[in-house]
């Protein structure tokens, strides 16, 4: 939802950064690997040591670099499916990085929080597989309340809150990203019976 209603005009900004990334003989591969495995690495070093302040300012600040990759590619004339295959398996790593690191700290720290993060390390698993699979029966799967960047906000935002002992924040966001991913579950199995049929 977020993503569509953004992305024009997200689009125009990047756009003389992307040609200048180009000009410096910079490929969208290497900026979809530059930001997938820095998001990652990010998040298990920071994340996984309980820093979460600073785990939420440079892993987004790297997860932003996944908007430059596609207007790159465009640009460039060099748009394929193996770079779209790299930057949905990198997308898919950070994401469980990002949660995976989260409940590692939450399981060192014995928090209540943990099997809260670890289900929505299975929906957020499920959400990409539902559009994969339907894709491969040649079915358009986009939609859902809680698509890739909603959810990225609600755990790097509320986190980051953590981060600076803003009381209840992560809490909060865990569970409105629960009640959220499993909406979009549902939304994503609706769309795939509709498109079935």
């Amino acid at each position: 939802m977020l993503q569509r209603s953004i992305k024009a005009p997200v689009t125009r900004v990047i756009t003389p950064l992307c040609r200048g990334l180009i000009k410096a003989g910079i490929t969208p591969n290497l900026m979809s690997a530059f930001g997938g495995v820095g998001s990652s690495l990010a998040a298990v070093l920071l994340f996984g040591s309980g820093h979460f302040f600073a785990a939420a300012v440079v892993t987004t600040a790297l997860v932003l670099f996944d908007l430059l990759d596609g207007t790159m590619a465009r640009l460039s004339n060099t748009t394929s499916r193996w770079g779209a295959m790299l930057d949905s398996t990198l997308d898919r790593i950070s994401d469980a990085a990002i949660l995976g690191s989260i409940a590692y700290w939450l399981s060192k720290s014995h928090d209540r929080a943990l099997p809260l993060v670890l289900a929505l390390l299975i929906l957020g698993s499920l959400i990409s597989y539902i559009k994969a699979r339907a894709e491969a029966l040649d079915i358009a799967c986009n939609g859902g309340i809680a698509e890739r960047t909603e959810r990225l906000i609600i755990v790097l935002l509320t986190a980051g809150l953590d981060g600076i002992h803003v009381h209840y924040a992560f809490a909060i966001g865990l569970w409105l990203l629960f009640v959220l991913s499993v909406i979009t579950v549902i939304q994503r199995l609706v769309i795939v019976y509709r498109g079935a049929r």
